[in-house]
């Protein structure tokens, strides 16, 4: 089991990367120790997102440019005319072995032939990546503390008080670690009014009316389109899943590096980043590999999924896979790909990796986008899939990215979106549940909120600890370790 260890850093203030305004960017950030892949997915539920190991959540009540958390309902997708032409044109690549002559010009995010719908903004747009903090994470042996609280977890089978520094109440991390990732074992429960319908049909003796079924048009699937390549065929792409902490991301780091080099010189006109700065952004994951019994060759965990073209690496997907859905954390690929609407083609290969997961793991059937910038037109194009939800960013519930919502962003650029005025955060920290967050105070001591004031152990701001608490939620609070140390 792993814990999940963070040091929180408070509000951000930075040079926007959508508007370019100087110093109107606001977030909360903190450094992810660790992560474990449940209160990941906890933590993107409510508007957080990492950058290697660093975790932001955007105050979009103050921010210049509102940033909603956006996903995908993989189950529920339709391709779009214009997926199925960007489909089609791969598939006619690795077929053929050739371009469309009216391709042969045209420039990433650019409309062409006068056809905007076809469009591959994501190309030429991508996230903006957060400034880091000048504050430095304090040093930390995480395996270390990792298998400290581990020994004191394994105390739960045999006593419902466990001494950690001699501190009875820790016992709440194993506690809401174990009650928190119970599987729902109820099945749904009928609607009441279905339940009085059918009630009312026995009594009378009528029988249940069975639906007649409907002839449908077979429409072709996303997996139609990706069906097993021919030996014929010129060209052959294959997609390899790596994880980032595996041998063969090592071995195959200097062809990716070199791409990530080239997108970002060519797409983005930034200057190269060094392999350490690379690693730092793409590589490094607070998420910890995590083998499950449903997915034993994948787990969950971070990612690259590379894309091969015969022996040529020409993209790749960072991706974390989790619990409930597959996060996508960055995109790049080879300029002279362009033609292929590579940035396009990659989420529909996500999407695709999705309903594949899902077989086996129903859970997991959502796809996380990052940030929907409606104030940012080039950010836009992440609303374009269908089945897409936003995040309200008060209450945490999800709504369809409709027309109205759209139509509320552009009249104002923030939005509670849940209409409901009396609804609240379900998973929203009070006061009263301060006692039981639990603290790192040194390396070899992890103690309760409510233990520490008690035993006047030290100094801890209470107001940054309730103000960390609220911004995670009640569960991630009482779950996750606060690091609490000079």
């Amino acid at each position: 089991m792993s814990v999940s260890i963070v040091q929180y850093f408070g509000e951000q203030t930075n040079k926007c990367g959508y508007c370019s305004g100087t110093n109107c960017s606001k977030s909360h950030g903190m450094h992810a120790y660790r992560l474990a892949c449940e209160d990941y997915q906890d933590l993107i539920d409510r508007g957080w997102r990492r950058c290697g190991n660093y975790c932001y959540k955007p105050q979009n009540d103050k921010t210049c440019c509102p940033c909603y958390t956006i996903k995908c309902d993989a189950l529920e997708f339709k391709l779009s005319k214009s997926n199925k032409r960007i489909l089609r044109r791969m598939n006619k690549f690795l077929r053929d072995g050739k371009r469309d002559p009216n391709e042969q010009q045209h420039t990433p995010g650019q409309p062409k032939n006068g056809d905007g719908d076809d469009v591959d903004v994501s190309s030429s747009a991508s996230e903006s990546q957060p400034q880091l903090p000048d504050k430095k994470p304090s040093v930390l042996n995480v395996e270390h503390v990792e298998n400290l609280v581990q020994a004191h977890v394994e105390q739960i089978k045999t006593s419902n008080t466990i001494q950690v520094s001699g501190d009875p109440s820790a016992s709440l991390l194993a506690n809401n670690k174990i009650k928190a990732f119970a599987p729902n074992l109820n099945p749904p429960r009928k609607k009441a009014k279905q339940m009085r319908i059918e009630r009312r049909q026995a009594k009378l003796g009528v029988p249940h009316e069975q639906p007649q079924p409907q002839p449908k048009i077979q429409e072709k699937t996303l997996k139609d389109f990706l069906s097993a390549p021919k030996e014929t065929d010129k060209h052959q792409l294959k997609l390899r899943l790596v994880n980032v902490d595996g041998e063969e991301f090592k071995r195959t780091l200097p062809q990716s590096y070199e791409l990530y080099q080239k997108y970002q010189i060519v797409i983005h006109h930034d200057p190269p980043k060094n392999m350490k700065a690379y690693q730092e952004h793409l590589q490094h994951s607070p998420l910890k590999h995590k083998k499950i019994e449903d997915l034993p060759n994948v787990g969950y965990g971070s990612f690259h999924q590379q894309y091969w073209l015969d022996t040529k690496l020409i993209a790749v997907g960072v991706i974390d896979i989790l619990p409930g859905s597959v996060s996508s954390v960055y995109f790049f690929y080879d300029p002279d790909y362009s033609f292929l609407s590579l940035g396009t083609y990659g989420s529909l290969r996500e999407i695709d990796l999705v309903q594949t997961l899902a077989e086996r793991v129903p859970a997991l059937k959502y796809y996380y986008m990052g940030f929907y910038i409606h104030s940012c037109p080039k950010m836009r194009y992440k609303g374009k899939l269908s089945a897409s939800y936003l995040l309200c960013p008060e209450t945490y519930d999800w709504f369809p990215l409709t027309d109205e919502i759209r139509n509320k962003l552009d009249a104002k650029k923030y939005h509670r979106l849940n209409p409901d005025a009396t609804a609240k955060d379900v998973n929203e920290f009070l006061n009263q549940h301060l006692n039981d967050v639990m603290l790192l105070i040194n390396p070899q001591t992890c103690i309760s909120y409510g233990r520490f004031i008690q035993r006047n152990d030290g100094d801890v701001d209470r107001d940054v600890i309730i103000e960390y608490s609220k911004l995670v939620g009640r569960v991630c609070a009482q779950r996750m370790l606060y690091v609490n140390m000079s």
